[in-house]
């Protein structure tokens, strides 16, 4: 039950360009039990920044929010399971790789056969859904596969209702509208583009109460990926 979107846009921006956004969709959505975001920093690298506290209470989100970058992905927690807090569950998950950032809305179905797997190779730290997806990802990635595939297998691999969120280390940014209970919308903020999720109404609200000055609105069709070109703009629908 948690919220995120991916940003990018063809010259730096702020990250606190974003955060307005981000207070309305935690106010608005039913997140608030912790957040995270990742970036690409003046290096060309993935950088993220984690916190277990809401977005609003986190005295770190200044200084976050001076960061310069073209892409983002930011994450608000919600999870399904109040005993999943912590840090070890708070999103987005790096790649241990760095090739990309990855977080997850909704809920997983099938985590538990695939949880054992991944327990027994040491590689669970936490008990939230969300990680064992990460799991997957990780050795599915390949250089040069399309994402919008991966995202897809993914939720073939495990069911239930799931939007997934991708900040590549290329800068680009991708995601999946796979949760029929949080449609996953498309737009402009002035010169940022962003996918993200509609705070679980079953319409149009988010434009009245998260991004009222949103622009290029389009619902994003349930099982597709939008991936956002250098300039922002959706590549694919």
């Amino acid at each position: 039950m948690c919220e995120h979107f991916v940003a990018r846009a063809g010259e730096p921006f702020r990250l606190d360009e974003l955060w307005e956004l981000t207070e309305r969709l935690e106010r608005f959505g039913i997140a608030g039990f912790g957040w995270g975001a990742s970036w690409i920093d003046g290096g060309g690298r993935l950088a993220s920044h984690r916190d277990v506290r809401a977005f609003r209470d986190d005295p770190e989100r200044g200084t976050v929010g001076r960061r310069e970058t073209t892409s983002a992905l930011v994450h608000l927690r919600r999870p399904s399971k109040l005993s999943t807090l912590g840090m070890r569950d708070t999103q987005p998950f790096d790649d241990p790789a760095g090739r990309y950032s990855f977080s997850h809305n909704g809920d997983l179905l099938n985590h538990r056969a695939f949880r054992a797997r991944y327990r027994a190779q040491g590689r669970i730290r936490g008990r939230a859904d969300t990680e064992v997806g990460a799991r997957w990802l990780e050795d599915e990635w390949r250089e040069g596969e399309s994402v919008p595939h991966l995202l897809g297998a993914l939720h073939d691999a495990f069911g239930g209702q799931a939007n997934f969120a991708v900040l590549a280390a290329d800068g680009s940014v991708h995601h999946y509208a796979g949760n029929r209970e949080n449609p996953v919308f498309a737009f402009r903020l002035g010169r940022i583009g962003i996918v993200g999720t509609g705070i679980y109404s079953l319409d149009r609200s988010v434009f009245r109460f998260v991004a009222p000055g949103a622009t290029d609105r389009r619902l994003v069709p349930v099982r597709s990926t939008v991936s956002l070109g250098p300039e922002g703009r959706p590549m694919a629908m």
